[in-house]
């Protein structure tokens, strides 16, 4: 049908593309409170107390497997929704992202009707015992025709709601920049601060009212497609003096406070529409919960839309569907390198830990039905809900029968995949203002990987080598210390910054602070706290903690104390410094980063010798370092998730499943014997737990087995 959402906002993110509701549409624009002050405000307790056991997230969200249906205008519920509800039920789906004329201007005499048609759909999916989740994208506007024809910018409210980039020019575009917006029809970007804001939240509770039981806001982002460092429209800088008694800066400079303080007031303000979406539909169901779409993951993107995704961590009733790209629309990752995959795991863990405890929904893109199950795999392995779709399209498949196949697997082990936690005793460490703003350069570094094979079309960057992330200061060493944690075989755990407490904490004994350099004394204060309880922390970089929250620099390092070393000191190559009853071991050069680029054994033996010797994991591995590793726990089971991708080496070459043997070690304590191991996979004809022999040397149980692209290995002791 015309103007039917059937792509996905991939495209967005390749380097070429550019560089209280009532108070704010009365004109009022209350102060939104700092990154830090938001978790620690009465009024952020008392919402939380609130949400309490209405706000928790329902059972059925936490084991969702989902996939995209669709209907027209004209559909009928027999003949056109019941067979798509039945297809998707025969794939082992059990919740359906519905995505309609919901992302077109429509009038209020067709939304309304719509309604009708979306409650049809979900009185037949709950029927069929599916849940259903709305899909209504929360900024972006399009007008099909809109180019030639009538128009939201031209002929609605789209020219004084559109979002403005600094030099003021309006965020709205024609066709064929993106893949979702076809040729001819108008993409308009309204601000979230702009009367839009009530408009849009009163459709939510219309929607509310239909039985749906999530809500799927799509990306709330400062699109940058078109226009770069929006939004300057005069809603946002009310907005923005509001907040911070400044005037909007005029253009991007990474060396001027007011700027700084705009990039992060742009992620606080996209947190609070969020939240006031979430609302407004609670306002209506107690019960509705709301995924928010995305883009913006571990790398430099964030910085550039606004969206940062752990500012969400702590909010409960909305979570996300994190879209997490891969390195060619018309190609997945059938081009991939080993360290391409370390990329993505890094973004799969990070969406993991940003949501909190929340369910962490994903989608797992591929191209064909191989790469598609890899790539779900290391979604799996993260702990995420898979939304399995054909890259670029979001409402077709990959391949049924590797749905079916894998879904099954996911349905039969959803226990063991959600209701498990980790033992990883390492932690790295994601620092949200040190991504913003240390080094700031051009591209996103969302992999490594920038020359695009030849025969490939969309690649996920323009070919520049300033693109990947080994060029990227701050997030080179972030995604160098994965990518060494992962070829060791060291399980961990991603920690994200915004809201950082205590209790993220605990259970750690290693926390990796990768050229860690802008932080608030809050967050120092946990970090030193951390040690001084006995922790071990390893940091890199030339300048350890030298930067506040803005990215201003100190007149002291804020963890001077735990380094063992003040600003007027020479800075040490390395030190080794004893605080309270912990350890702080400090790299002065990027580590992590030249691992990223050249896979040299000297730059992870710096990293990885601190954390071997204060938490010697309990589970090992023995075999191939491209075999993806995590350990979590369930009662009395030991969960071992082994990804494999020994398939792909340093240099791109064609996809290809390398089946591998490696050996799981397993250290028991003392009292404990192995009771029975066995070990499901979605490679086999069943997912069905297998037995699977062990043998004893010592207190350790080993377990050998040969891994296709995905293996879960349960042990259960007694």
């Amino acid at each position: 049908m015309s103007g039917m959402r059937r792509f996905s906002r991939r495209g967005m993110l390749r380097a070429g593309l550019g560089a209280g509701a009532t108070a704010l549409a009365a004109g009022l624009t209350p102060r939104l409170p700092g990154p830090f002050e938001l978790y620690e405000s009465p009024a952020w307790a008392a919402s939380a107390a609130r949400q309490g056991a209405s706000g928790a997230f329902p059972e059925w969200s936490r084991f969702a497997r989902l996939a995209d249906g669709t209907f027209d205008e004209d559909a009928d519920p027999t003949r056109d929704m019941k067979p798509v509800i039945a297809a998707l039920k025969s794939q082992n789906v059990n919740a359906i992202e519905l995505d309609t004329i919901m992302s077109n201007w429509i009038t209020e005499a067709d939304f309304t009707q719509h309604l009708g048609k979306i409650k049809s759909f979900v009185e037949l999916a709950h029927a069929a015992g599916i849940r259903v989740v709305m899909y209504y994208p929360s900024l972006e506007i399009i007008s099909v025709g809109g180019e030639k024809g009538r128009s939201f910018y031209k002929n609605g409210d789209g020219k004084s709601w559109v979002q403005r980039g600094l030099d003021g020019k309006p965020n709205v575009f024609y066709g064929s920049l993106v893949v979702w917006v076809d040729p001819g029809d108008e993409s308009c970007w309204v601000s979230p601060n702009s009367p839009w804001r009530d408009f849009y939240l009163g459709r939510i509770k219309a929607l509310a009212g239909t039985g749906l039981d999530a809500v799927w806001p799509d990306v709330p982002i400062y699109f940058d497609g078109a226009i770069s460092w929006c939004d300057t429209s005069t809603w946002a800088a009310d907005a923005f003096r509001a907040d911070t008694g400044l005037a909007l800066p005029t253009k991007a400079d990474f060396g001027s406070l007011p700027f700084r303080r705009y990039v992060e007031w742009r992620h606080r303000n996209l947190l609070q529409w969020q939240l006031d979406i979430a609302a407004a539909g609670r306002s209506v169901n107690p019960d509705l919960v709301t995924f928010v779409e995305t883009v913006s993951m571990d790398y430099q993107y964030a910085t550039l839309v606004g969206l940062d995704g752990a500012y969400l961590r702590k909010a409960e009733g909305v979570s996300h569907v994190w879209e997490v790209d891969i390195l060619g629309n018309y190609d997945g990752m059938r081009h991939a390198t080993a360290t391409d995959w370390t990329c993505l795991i890094s973004m799969y863990k990070y969406a993991r830990a940003a949501s909190g405890t929340k369910p962490a929904w994903a989608f797992s893109y591929g191209w064909q039905a191989d790469d598609a199950s890899l790539v779900m795999a290391e979604l799996l392995a993260a702990g995420c809900n898979p939304y399995e779709v054909k890259s670029p399209f979001k409402n077709d498949t990959t391949d049924a029968a590797m749905r079916t196949r894998m879904y099954a697997f996911v349905a039969a082990n959803q226990e063991k995949l959600y209701n498990s936690a980790s033992t990883a005793a390492v932690g790295v460490y994601h620092s949200s203002a040190s991504r913003d703003f240390v080094s700031p350069a051009v591209g996103t570094g969302m992999y490594v990987n920038t020359r695009k094979p030849s025969g490939v079309k969309e690649w996920w960057a323009s070919g520049s080598a300033e693109e990947s992330c080994t060029n990227q200061q701050w997030l080179g060493e972030f995604r160098g210390t994965v990518k060494a944690l992962v070829f060791a075989h060291i399980p961990f755990d991603t920690v994200t910054s915004p809201g950082l407490a205590a209790a993220d904490l605990a259970g750690l004994r290693v926390l990796m602070l990768p050229n860690l350099q802008a932080v608030s004394d809050a967050e120092a204060g946990v970090l030193r706290d951390f040690v001084a309880g006995g922790g071990t922390v390893v940091i890199t970089g030339p300048a350890p903690t030298a930067l506040d929250e803005l990215g201003s620099a100190r007149s002291e390092y804020a963890l001077a104390d735990v380094l063992g070393f003040r600003k007027a000191d020479p800075l040490p190559t390395t030190k080794q410094n004893r605080f309270g009853s912990g350890t702080c071991w400090y790299v002065q050069k990027l580590v992590g980063k030249s691992y990223l680029a050249s896979t040299d054994q000297a730059s992870a033996d710096q990293l990885l010798g601190p954390v071997t010797a204060a938490a010697p994991p309990e589970v090992t591995l023995s075999g191939d370092r491209r075999i993806h590793l995590e350990v979590r726990g369930l009662g009395a089971d030991t969960v071992v998730q082994l990804v494999n991708f020994t398939g792909f080496g340093d240099t791109p070459a064609a996809f290809k499943t390398a089946p591998t043997s490696c050996t799981v070690s397993l250290a028991l304590p003392a009292g404990r014997r192995v009771l029975a191991a066995t070990v499901s996979s979605p490679d086999g004809p069943s997912p069905a737990p297998q037995p699977v022999d062990w043998r004893l040397v010592g207190n350790t149980a080993n377990v050998t087995l040969t891994v296709n692209q995905y293996a879960l290995l349960t042990v259960t002791t007694g």
